[in-house]
């Protein structure tokens, strides 16, 4: 019997130095590989420190960003040679994108890279595409009353199924409206299978390359432009798309007159009455007066002086580094300057108007009633929407991912606002 146990003691002290020398090992391997791969360097203390930084700016979607740094650089597998060959792994250098702009740069190597980057951004180059702009639009606008604006500078694949909803929106209380997408990736084949639906309902929907020089002429935005074009600027660690977004959308009205929505706004009603208008996001609740405006909704005339100062205020005061400075604060620091001078007659529409639900907590519209007391404030709200709202902006950054429960504001909202209905759940 000793024996039995002696010999289990024995076999028992074998496994458990086995599995403690494959722990050891594995953990070995993972450290080799970690230590050997490309991006392990990346997870250095400035790349910590900037997603802290979204963290502390309470963006939810700052673990979602680190894996979408870490995706960019995702090993692919290249087949050399016949089938019998086994396939190596090689890291694939990230493209150079205008929505993703590098981390952990100084200034001067942030301002390199663009100007070493600047031929893959076709957006912003002239050319026989770009160049078709002009007449497109005059031609596309002629019979056109009342024109929306849009623009997209991301990839085609991410126009989805709420964007889609947002040009639904639009010609459902606005039939005979122009809708011109400013894109060069919608104008396309790609793109023009997404708007080849509206078309054959009769809704009069385009998608144009911009041509920058043409757009920017005669303001300020030309110089800025210029320093674009020589790579003498620094983009910034904010999305160059999305800055671009935000001039693009001021230069189109400027030119032409109209309305400019984001992609990721519902339409509740005609916009055929709303005029010179711009939207505040929220207000104090002491005061009840506005602190701050925001830039998704615009709707004003041809030439507005307010647009000229929103421009003139972007080419001089250009900062790539601060989210919302070239949008929202921008908007906000302008009309908090001319709004009681002469000329510049314009109104600023109440947050209900466009922006029925900050961004803190959007989420709210997308889920379903769980007692009698919040069905009766989703009741209350959706009948507040439908009196005095004109739009809803959705927030996509916080809401892209959330799914539209039965039952809820938002599932109200898709539901009533859309002309195919597909869904969008």
């Amino acid at each position: 019997m000793k024996i039995l146990k002696h010999h289990f003691v024995v076999f028992s002290s074998l496994l458990l130095f086995l599995l403690l020398l494959l722990i050891f090992q594995s953990f070995v391997v993972f450290h080799v590989r970690l230590t050997s791969n490309p991006i392990s360097d990346r997870y250095n203390a400035s790349f910590l420190n900037h997603v802290s930084t979204k963290i502390r700016h309470r963006e939810p979607n700052a673990i979602l960003y680190v894996l979408r740094e870490e995706i960019r650089h995702v090993p692919t597998a290249v087949i050399n040679g016949s089938s019998g060959t086994k396939p190596s792994r090689k890291w694939v250098k990230p493209v150079p994108s205008l929505e993703q702009p590098p981390l952990n740069m100084t200034q001067e190597n942030r301002t390199k890279w663009f100007r070493e980057s600047f031929a893959s951004f076709k957006v912003l180059h002239s050319d026989s595409m770009s160049g078709q702009f002009s007449a497109k639009v005059k031609l596309f606008f002629k019979p056109c009353k009342l024109r929306f604006f849009m623009t997209w500078i991301s990839r085609i694949e991410s126009f989805g199924s709420r964007e889609r909803l947002s040009i639904e929106s639009v010609f459902k209380w606005n039939p005979s409206c122009c809708l011109l997408v400013i894109s060069r990736t919608m104008d396309s084949e790609a793109g023009e299978e997404i708007l080849r639906p509206f078309r054959s309902r009769g809704f009069r929907v385009m998608a144009a390359a911009p041509d920058l020089r043409y757009l920017f002429k005669k303001t300020p935005a030309e110089g800025w432009l210029r320093k674009v074009e020589s790579g003498d600027i620094d983009p910034g660690e904010v999305s160059f798309a999305q800055n671009l977004s935000n001039i693009l959308r001021l230069a189109a009205l400027y030119k032409f007159g109209g309305v400019y929505i984001d992609a990721d706004v519902i339409l509740l009603r005609s916009f055929s009455g709303l005029k010179n208008a711009i939207g505040a996001q929220n207000r104090d609740p002491q005061t009840g007066r506005w602190n701050r405006l925001n830039n998704a909704v615009l709707a004003f005339d041809k030439r507005h002086p307010l647009l000229f100062k929103f421009i003139q205020e972007f080419a001089l005061t250009f900062d790539g580094n601060k989210w919302g400075h070239n949008g929202p604060y921008l908007a906000t620091r302008v009309v908090t300057r001319v709004a009681n001078r002469t000329g510049y007659e314009f109104k600023i529409m109440p947050p209900i108007a466009f922006y029925p639900v900050d961004w803190t907590r959007i989420y709210s519209y997308f889920i379903s009633p769980s007692d009698r007391g919040h069905a009766k404030w989703r009741s209350a709200k959706i009948m507040q929407l439908e009196k005095e709202g004109y739009a809803i902006h959705l927030w996509n950054k916080q809401s892209r991912e959330l799914n539209v429960e039965e039952g809820s504001i938002m599932h109200h909202i898709f539901n009533n606002h859309c002309i195919f209905c597909h869904s969008v759940l």
